[in-house]
């Protein structure tokens, strides 16, 4: 069956399926996946997997889903119209940076979302409410309708980046510590002296550790880096950051 008509499901119910009751559910095996990908990540994610996490065999799976592809878009769709947030207010920069916090907030608790790459968009209620919502940090912004998406869309690709290299600290540092990095791998560099060679690395490496504790922040990066684009917006826009009328 399309994918479309599985994303609408509750909406406008599926015809009835011929045969014996069926012994799951496609919103359990959507759940089932949501459960398996958080735990395990998408890159060995396969329905035999969500079956053997359901109990049935694959082939009961794909009564239900065409395959690996579709489910994932039902799951991406799902997190999306379970996402937390809260009313919009404020001038649009207040709005992008709650949009962007949000975000943040549904990648950390669905790390793999930020490892979804399609340029397709998935045309499912949590999807939609998603967009049309989020649009409204944006619709202050004296741009217009192409702009004003093309903005939220670059803060929400800045806040997938932030999400994965937050992942990825927060990884590593389940095994050592920054300070236990560094006191092993800065002590081999110290001894093969080439702090000469490279000045300006020395230099700026020094001060980002002694500020940091750390090689690199990845949570200050994503602060950095936030504040930068919202200014950037603002220049872009000719907007002093307080709310317009909508064009």
């Amino acid at each position: 069956m399309g994918t479309v008509a599985l994303l609408w499901r509750h909406e406008h119910p599926l015809p009835a399926r011929p045969g014996r009751r069926p012994t799951i559910t496609l919103d359990a095996v959507v759940a089932a996946g949501i459960h398996e990908a958080d735990e395990q990540g998408l890159h060995d994610f396969s329905l035999r997997r969500v079956a053997q996490r359901l109990g049935v065999g694959v082939m009961t799976l794909y009564g239900h889903v065409e395959n690996r592809s579709q489910l994932v878009e039902l799951m991406v769709d799902q997190c999306r119209l379970d996402m937390e947030w809260a009313p919009l207010t404020g001038p649009w920069a207040a709005r992008l940076e709650q949009v962007a916090d949000e975000n943040l907030a549904l990648l950390t608790r669905h790390p793999w979302l930020a490892r979804v790459e399609t340029e397709r968009a998935v045309l499912g209620p949590g999807t939609l409410t998603k967009y049309e919502r989020e649009l409204g940090a944006v619709d202050l912004l004296p741009l217009d309708d192409v702009g004003r998406d093309q903005a939220l869309a670059l803060v929400l690709d800045f806040v997938r980046s932030s999400a994965r290299a937050l992942e990825a600290a927060r990884a590593e540092r389940t095994e050592e510590t920054p300070e236990q990095w560094w006191a092993r791998e800065g002590a081999e560099l110290a001894a093969l002296q080439v702090e000469e060679r490279f000045p300006l690395a020395a230099r700026v490496g020094q001060a980002t550790g002694e500020a940091m504790n750390a090689a690199a922040d990845a949570a200050a990066a994503h602060a950095f880096g936030l504040a930068i684009l919202l200014d950037g917006l603002a220049a872009r826009a000719g907007a002093s950051g307080e709310p317009s009328a909508p064009a």
